[in-house]
This record gives C-alpha cells, structure tokens and sequence, in this order.
C-alpha cells in the first residue's frame, strides 16, 4: 500500500510551523499508524533528514502517549481506538492522509506532533487522590461496594488521560478527563472523605489551565480510546454545585456565630 501523508513540521514551541508532504510506500494493511510513521522515518533517515517527531510508549492502547490528529479525526477514523491500535488496513491504498498534532490552548506545541499535556498532571495534582491514612493492606472486600458503583469506578478509571477528548472539542474542553478522575474516586467509599475538596481543587485548577468550558457537544466521547461516557461529566457538575453549595453554607454559619 502507498499513502500521500502531509504532516505538520514544527521544530519548536515558537517557531512557524507548516505541512510537509511524504510518500509512504511499501506499507502492510497490518502495519500500525505507527509503525507507518516509523517506517516513513527510516526513509526520512535514510535521505539525511529530520524524523518526526511523535510520542509513543506501550503501543498496546494503554499509555495513551500517541496522540494525533488524522484527518482532523483524534487518534482517526476507528472508535474507541488509540492511534498505536488503528491499523492501516483501515485505509484505502492511494489515500491521502493529513496528520497533525493536538490542537488546544492547554496543550502547547513542543516540536512536529508532539504536544506538552503537563496541564492534566497538574489537574490529577489538584485532587486525584486520597490521602486519608488506611494503614495496611486490608483484604479484599472488607468494604463492601455495590456492584454497580464499582462498575462506575471502573468504567471512569479506564481513562488514559490522552488528550483525545480536549483536541476533538470544539471549546478545548477538558471536562470528560476531569470528570472521570473526579468519578473513579468519588463513587467509591474510600473517596467520599475528600469528594467536596477534590471537585473543588480540579475544576479550579481545570481552569486556570485554560481549557475551555463544556456545552455538551460529545465530542469528547466519541474521540475517546476508552469510550468514557459523558455520565462522568454530568456526576462532576452535580458534585461541583453541592459543594459550592456546602461551602456557601459553611460561610454562612461561621458569619452568623
């Protein structure tokens, strides 16, 4: 199979960046997207050019390091698919395909594909854990949790943290990964001490990130590798307002004593 690719060449975060045109040829309908990228690096290699740049780590679906946009589609035209995962037998032999980085205010260009995503560290740092003291292990099920919260908690844990969802939505909305952050934790008995402080700190620090607010396009869903459900996002809404609303509360009493 042969594919027309036009990338985008940036060699740093300052600099003008611009599309750049490579013939891949030669490639197996059970090549990656990304072992075509690697194979179109060892030609580029070869003629005594730069290789592209472009993350990558486990190739199995589940770092979700390998975030492209391809043909304006996050991680291309396969649901439910990280880019490591999509295989070019989903592409006709001839096509012409564009490939870019993450596009989002929160997500600035390093150098060709490759984008800084500090921003969601920075979000987990806010509140994505627990620090209540448990002390040991403790065997399984001494807490008992029903079925269906723990299917919740698994389902929003399955999160990669790609940046899928930020680069399909139109505002750069980072609302279905905080959401399902906040929701792996906040269904379980182990993350309700903290669950008023952890949506509080996260959203805030959402924000001040700059990533854009959600109006409910569901992009987001349908970009993500993990298929995360926009329920995450509404239960993040519904926690976020009942701890405004504690908080006010709160406010109110120490000003009234």
């Amino acid at each position: 199979m042969t594919f027309t690719l036009h990338v985008w060449r940036q060699a740093g975060p300052t600099a003008v960046g611009g599309f750049s045109t490579y013939e891949a040829t030669d490639i197996s309908g059970d090549m990656s997207f990304l072992e075509m990228m690697d194979a179109v690096n060892e030609s580029l290699i070869e003629r005594g050019e730069l290789p592209v740049a472009f993350d990558h780590d486990c190739r199995e679906g589940i770092c979700g390091s390998c975030s492209m946009m391809i043909n304006g589609v996050a991680h291309g035209p396969m649901r439910a698919t990280a880019t490591c995962q999509l295989f070019m037998r989903h592409f006709n032999d001839g096509d012409t395909i564009y490939v870019e980085p993450w596009r989002a205010r929160a997500f600035p260009v390093i150098k060709d594909l490759v984008v800084d995503r500090s921003a969601f560290d920075r979000v987990i740092a806010a509140g994505g854990f627990i620090t209540a003291p448990t002390g040991g292990a403790r065997d399984a099920n001494t807490i008992l949790v029903p079925k269906s919260d723990a299917d919740d908690a698994m389902d929003a844990a399955a999160c990669i943290g790609c940046g899928a969802c930020v680069a399909a939505c139109p505002n750069g909305s980072a609302s279905l990964f905080t959401g399902a952050k906040i929701a792996h934790l906040g269904v379980l008995p182990q993350g309700q001490a903290e669950r008023r402080e952890r949506v509080l700190r996260m959203i805030a620090q959402m924000d001040e990130e700059g990533f854009g607010g959600c109006t409910w396009h569901g992009e987001c869903h349908e970009a993500c590798p993990k298929a995360i459900s926009l329920d995450v996002i509404a239960r993040m809404n519904g926690d976020y307002m009942r701890a405004l609303w504690t908080s006010h509360e709160e406010k109110q009493e120490q000003g009234a004593g």
